[in-house]
This record gives structure tokens, C-alpha cells and sequence, in this order.
């Protein structure tokens, strides 16, 4: 038969509510009678009911994430290092998928009136003051992931850098035809990463006497097969690129794909830049910007976590390193290609 909770109390030499405090790690327990508990507890092997625990402590021990289009690998992999973090304290996750305004609306109201969880993680997403209000009127821990709001905790990558970190890249290795492959998000409320991609990749373009054309700038709905068509259409034209970048990995695998219709020889005819260094980014050898999409997760529930314990909830912004990882997807800018004009 299992063991109570009354037993690990009668063998300690203490009630059962001291028990119960142990075990929510409160500070009203002497050490020397903790350290007492905490060894009957492993004596017995006890495992005190999550739901016990629960009604002992007045919370949900729920946390519940909101993200758009959650199946895509980036999101996948914040989720894996927001779970990670969760499962080792024992809060459960609940996951809402938005990919609407209208179901992105509902669940925000549904978890601002904190009834059924003790935490929000919002990633990709940026809130409005009045969704902020909500959440702090009803007294919910929240923190952003790639995402940010002047009143709450963020976690984000430094896109306007990533991008500029492209563009050099390739202007190092000798490329001055350089398109760049965007993403248009289906929604309007969903994070534009993309432009900052961009803006980053003009900057760095202009600091570099880099022309720009506007017939070098793809922007289509997200996927691997939209970037398919859009790099073919680049390719197809009379002067094309010789470097191309993507705002994801996805894109690029796209991209891979249109150079192969085309014929057109990796790294000697066509240079390609990816985004997220998935882990399919090995396996390819694409040359792509490594954002640290598991930590951020990691790091984004570790701040709620501690939110959660009594931590004071600042609205701190803390930016994440990005890094260019060279792979065999770029390499110097062919030799028959002229300078432009």
C-alpha cells in the first residue's frame, strides 16, 4: 500500500501540516525538522498527489501558453524548452493555438481571468495595453516570449542583428546581388520577425553600398512551399541574385529547392542564408542565423517560475544572443558574375 502523508508525519515526529509545508517548501519549517521530513519522505518513497497539493495550496500548478501556429518548428522548439522547465516543478501546460484574431481574443479573456491557471506565457504575440490590464487586474504571473510590452517580462531575439548579420555575410564572401525572401504573417496580431529581418538586412545593405532593387524583395504567405515559388520567380530573372536570404529555415528548404529546379549549383552559382538553425539545418548544410529557440523557452517559464514563488514581477527586456552558423550553403560570389552597376 502506498504511504500517506499521515504516515511520513506520524514517523517524523510531526503534524501533518508541517508536512504539507515541506512539501510546498515553505520557509515557516525549521531545518533540522525539514531535513527530518525529507528523509522519511525518501524512506518511504512517498509521492504526495499533485491534486493534494493543489487544494493545500490554493493554486492550479496549470501555466498555459498562447501562440500562433504552434505546429511550426520554431514554436515547436520554445515549447520543448517551456516544458522542460515546467515538468522539473511539476506545473502542468495547457497549449492555445491561435490563428485567428477571434480565437487569439477568446483565449486571452478565457486566461485573463485567472481562474483555471497560475501563469501565462505568450509567444509570438504582443499585447494590447487593455490585454495587459486584464492579466494585471487579475493578478496573473505573465511573461512574454519573442514578444514584448513595456509592462511585462520579455524574452526576445535580435532580429534587426540577424539580419544585418546575413547581409554581411554574404558581402564578405564577395555578393553584392542580394535578394531577401520574407514572410507576410496571416494575421495581423501575430509578431512581424520577419520586418525586423529585413530592416536589419537594409541597414547593413546601405552601410555596405549594397543596392537594393525592389525586384530583389519576395514577400509571400508563410511556408516552404510559397518560398518555393517565390525564389524560382527570382531566379527567372534577367539579372537574378547571387546570394539569397530567408527569414527561416523553412524558407530556405524552399529555397534549396527552387535552386535545384533551376540548376543552379550551391554554393557556386547560388548562396542561401537561412533563419532559426533548426535542427534539419544540419543535415542540409544550410548556412543560417542560430537563435536560441529552446532556451528562449527555457528562460521564458524559468522568469514565470520564479514569478510564481514570490518573485517581483519586473518588466525587465532581456535580448538573446544571435549567431551566424556557416554552413555549405554559401560560399563566394561566382566568378562570372560582374560587379553591378
Amino acid at each position: 500500500m502506498a504511504s500517506t502523508i499521515h504516515d511520513v508525519a506520524r514517523l517524523a515526529g510531526v503534524s501533518a501540516g508541517t508536512v504539507s509545508r515541506v512539501l510546498n517548501d515553505s520557509p515557516r519549517v525549521d531545518p533540522r525538522t525539514r531535513a527530518r521530513v525529507l528523509q522519511v519522505i525518501e524512506d518511504l518513497d512517498f509521492r504526495p498527489s499533485s491534486l493534494a497539493r493543489r487544494l493545500s495550496t490554493g493554486k492550479t500548478r496549470t501555466v498555459a501558453v498562447v501562440s500562433p501556429y504552434f505546429t511550426r518548428p520554431s514554436v515547436v522548439e520554445r515549447l520543448r524548452g517551456i516544458a522542460a522547465i515546467l515538468s522539473s516543478v511539476d506545473y502542468e501546460l495547457l497549449v492555445f493555438n491561435v490563428e485567428t484574431a477571434q480565437q487569439r481574443d477568446h483565449a486571452l479573456d478565457l486566461l485573463s481571468r485567472g481562474s483555471h491557471i497560475d501563469g501565462l506565457l505568450l509567444v509570438g504575440l504582443d499585447p494590447s495595453d487593455a490585454e495587459v490590464a486584464r492579466i494585471e487586474r487579475a493578478a496573473l504571473a505573465c511573461v512574454l516570449i519573442d514578444a514584448s510590452h513595456p509592462r511585462l517580462a520579455a524574452i526576445v531575439g535580435d532580429d534587426v542583428s540577424g539580419g544585418k548579420l546575413a547581409v554581411r555575410h554574404l558581402h564578405e564572401l564577395g555578393h553584392r546581388r542580394i535578394a531577401f525572401v520574407a514572410e507576410m504573417p496571416r494575421e495581423a496580431f501575430s509578431k512581424p520577425a520577419s520586418s525586423l529581418r529585413l530592416r536589419g538586412a537594409r541597414l547593413e545593405s546601405r552601410a555596405a553600398g549594397i543596392a537594393q532593387p525592389a525586384e530583389y524583395l519576395a514577400v509571400g504567405e508563410q511556408g516552404r512551399g510559397r518560398a518555393r515559388e517565390m525564389v524560382s520567380a527570382l531566379l527567372a530573372l534577367p539579372v537574378p541574385p547571387t546570394g539569397i536570404i530567408c527569414t527561416s529555415d523553412m524558407q530556405a528548404m524552399g529555397a534549396l529547392e527552387a535552386a535545384r529546379d533551376a540548376g543552379r549549383a550551391i554554393p557556386d552559382e547560388l548562396s542561401i542564408v537561412g533563419y532559426d538553425d533548426l535542427d534539419i539545418a544540419t543535415y542540409l548544410g544550410l548556412t543560417t542565423i542560430r537563435q536560441p529557440l529552446f532556451e528562449s523557452g527555457m528562460e521564458g517559464a524559468r522568469i514565470l517560475v520564479s514569478q510564481l514563488n514570490g518573485a517581483p514581477r519586473r518588466a525587465r527586456r532581456r535580448r538573446l544572443k544571435i549567431e551566424l552558423v556557416r554552413r555549405t550553403s554559401t560560399g563566394p560570389r561566382p566568378g562570372g558574375d560582374p560587379e553591378p552597376a
